[in-house]
């Protein structure tokens, strides 16, 4: 059992009067890891998360929890699962220690486990100071933790957040951060988020869908590769410019070198290297550009974020559909 994936999407489909929302989704989770669910508006995200968590049907393919098929068993799988909605509904006129105590009955807690549970989730989500306010009174990013807190109460293995961090200020979303982080090897974890840099430093593994389909997914760093494919250096050099090629083609015969601008009142000019290569080259570069005749002021490598990855995934989706409609 310790072998099966925490979820498992295989042929995923969802349609709605004609128009396919999830076109054909295949992804596995492993026990314990924090995935990173990434995707333009529109893109299939919610309607994907709804299917895992059994809220909503999909038109064909199969989804299983722990093993078990959200289609033949709903209510088993919601057992095995915490799920935090992007507009996470909650009771205006309950407390928050009566709204914690509520849910848990819900989930079938023994009364006698559930007290000593609630002051842990309270604690893990900030919330003790406002344990016996009304929700209603809360502000935004009180709201949101008391729904976090209301997806682990269970201590279910999987865990199902869309944005959980949107309204939160950057106090709060470290507290979260942090939190998600506590999860890792003992909950299984799906975050949906917009805050890309969130989401990078989170998750172990990103996986970005676009018009209903995946268009990429693994580590931040495998996708760099994959999807970017090249690296890039940034340097600010002055001297012979027009030499420069040969000088690097020693270097690595894949460089290709951009100018940027015009060279400033010392005679410095920005230029862009970039190489198919993965291996960093910074060492031979600086070596290379050293030489008398040039006067290096800077060299670094570019580290491409995992909003430009999303960017260029997303992109690449877009022009592969826009041939395909050409050709048809």
């Amino acid at each position: 059992m310790s072998d099966t994936p925490a979820i498992e999407v295989t042929h995923l489909v969802k349609s709605y009067a004609g128009v396919t929302a999830v076109n054909d989704i295949n992804f596995r989770v492993a026990r314990g890891e924090i995935l990173g669910f990434l995707g333009p508006n529109g893109a299939g995200k919610s309607t994907t998360m709804r299917i895992l968590t059994g809220y909503l049907p999909a038109t064909s393919g199969s989804v299983r929890i722990c093993g078990v098929p959200v289609a033949s068993q709903p209510d088993e799988v919601k057992r095995h699962i915490g799920y935090m909605p992007e507009n996470n509904p909650l009771p205006e006129d309950m407390r928050v220690s009566e709204y914690l105590y509520f849910r848990g009955r819900l989930k079938e807690l023994a009364r006698r486990k559930l007290g000593p549970r609630i002051d842990e989730v309270l604690e893990l989500c900030d919330l003790k100071r406002v344990r016996h306010k009304i929700i209603g009174q809360l502000s935004k990013g009180f709201r949101q933790r008391v729904g976090i807190a209301e997806a682990i109460l269970a201590e279910p293995p999987v865990i199902i957040m869309d944005e959980p961090t949107i309204g939160l200020d950057p106090h709060q979303i470290l507290i979260v951060r942090d939190l998600i982080g506590s999860l890792r090897g003992r909950m299984t974890v799906i975050i949906s988020s917009h805050i890309l840099p969130e989401i990078e430093m989170t998750c172990d593994r990103v996986l970005i869908i676009n018009q209903g389909r995946v268009v990429a997914q693994g580590t931040p760093a495998d996708l760099r590769r994959e999807v970017l494919g090249r690296t890039s250096y940034q340097v600010e050099l002055a001297g012979d410019l027009g030499a420069i090629p040969t000088l690097l083609l020693a270097v690595e015969p894949t460089l290709q070198i951009s100018a940027q601008g015009e060279p400033d009142a010392d005679g410095f000019r920005r230029l862009t290297l970039t190489t198919e290569r993965d291996a960093d080259l910074g060492e031979a570069l600086l070596r290379a550009l050293s030489l008398p005749g040039y006067r290096l002021r800077a060299l670094s490598r570019a580290h491409p974020t995992l909003e430009d990855v999303f960017l260029a995934a997303t992109r690449r989706s877009w022009d592969v559909k826009s041939s395909d409609l050409r050709k048809k």
